[in-house]
């Protein structure tokens, strides 16, 4: 029997990864109209152009992909398009990323995912089996490939769809403009992140996904809420609250990424053209978070 490939999306598995896949990938976007005080937009002026940062949902139910009119206007104004990976990119199609997931997601020869699970196997493959995977189809694979599998499996079931997350609908428009899209990092470098956590780590992110899929009905409303008012001390809270226990997993799935990320932004407020900068949009919220980093850089970064 062959395990359950879960689909690539965009920003593939990170979303999906752990808890902060499980709140980004989660939020819907609200109904076209819906009246809000902001949204999960900021603009960052350089010193000839504008850097507009659009808060991300990288999957989504049919019918849940308007954008807030403040994200129409930045996307018209941009001349180029930025994601966290670049969707038009050859090595980007949900063929070649599902080849390297796989490739990536293999443990050492020697290793199984029974052995890393050790005395707790039986426990999380009950809890595994509950959403629709046994784990003896994925003997093969590291542990957080699963939790991505699970955590896939729980979002479909609810109707979302990376085909109508955020970045397919603007990636779609920004090729039929002939607008350049640019990646933050590549699929690679996201697999080889999640491939290198210690395996222990991994164990505890694929138990905290399984403790997430048993409340995610109500998480998703409190977070579908705060997106819905652009309340970003809400959406902040959260999830510090979720990587309170987990501060290794959350410097290296959040901070890491988005230190990293300030560095390519500040670059591009040195350029002339206005870029649209599309990430989940938890990166863009609380300590360490993207807007954070660059108010430190002494950038002024104001929410539409």
């Amino acid at each position: 029997m062959s395990p359950p490939m879960p689909a690539p999306r965009i920003g593939p598995a990170l979303r999906a990864a752990a808890k902060l896949g499980l709140l980004a990938l989660a939020l819907a976007l609200p109904a076209a109209g819906m009246a809000r005080d902001r949204s999960i937009l900021w603009t960052v002026e350089g010193h000839h152009n504008t850097v507009y940062l659009l808060g991300s949902v990288h999957v989504l139910r049919p019918g849940d992909a308007a954008l807030p009119d403040a994200a129409e206007r930045a996307f018209d104004d941009a001349e180029q398009l930025v994601m966290e990976i670049d969707v038009d990119d050859p090595g980007s199609d949900p063929l070649s990323m599902a080849m390297q997931m796989q490739q990536a997601a293999m443990l050492p020869a020697g290793q199984t995912l029974k052995g890393v699970l050790g005395s707790d196997y039986t426990s999380i493959n009950e809890r595994a089996q509950e959403s629709g995977i046994d784990l003896e189809a994925l003997d093969a694979f590291a542990p957080w490939f699963v939790a991505i599998a699970l955590l896939d499996l729980e979002l479909a079931k609810r109707g979302f769809s990376p085909e109508f997350g955020i970045e397919q609908t603007l990636a779609a428009r920004a090729i039929e403009q002939h607008k350049p899209i640019e990646g933050l990092e590549t699929a690679a470098q996201q697999f080889q992140m999640l491939a290198s956590m210690p395996l222990a780590q991994q164990k505890r992110f694929l138990v905290m996904t399984l403790d997430e899929s048993a409340q995610l009905d109500r998480e998703l409303e409190a977070l579908l809420r705060a997106w819905r008012t652009g309340d970003t001390e809400a959406l902040a809270a959260l999830l510090a609250g979720e990587y309170e226990d987990f501060p290794d997993l959350y410097r290296r799935l959040t901070v890491e990424r988005n230190r990293a990320w300030v560095g390519r932004l500040a670059d591009l407020l040195d350029d002339r053209d206005d870029y649209l900068v599309v990430v989940g949009a938890l990166h863009l919220v609380g300590p360490d978070s993207v807007v954070d980093l660059l108010r430190q850089r002494g950038y002024t970064v104001t929410q539409q």
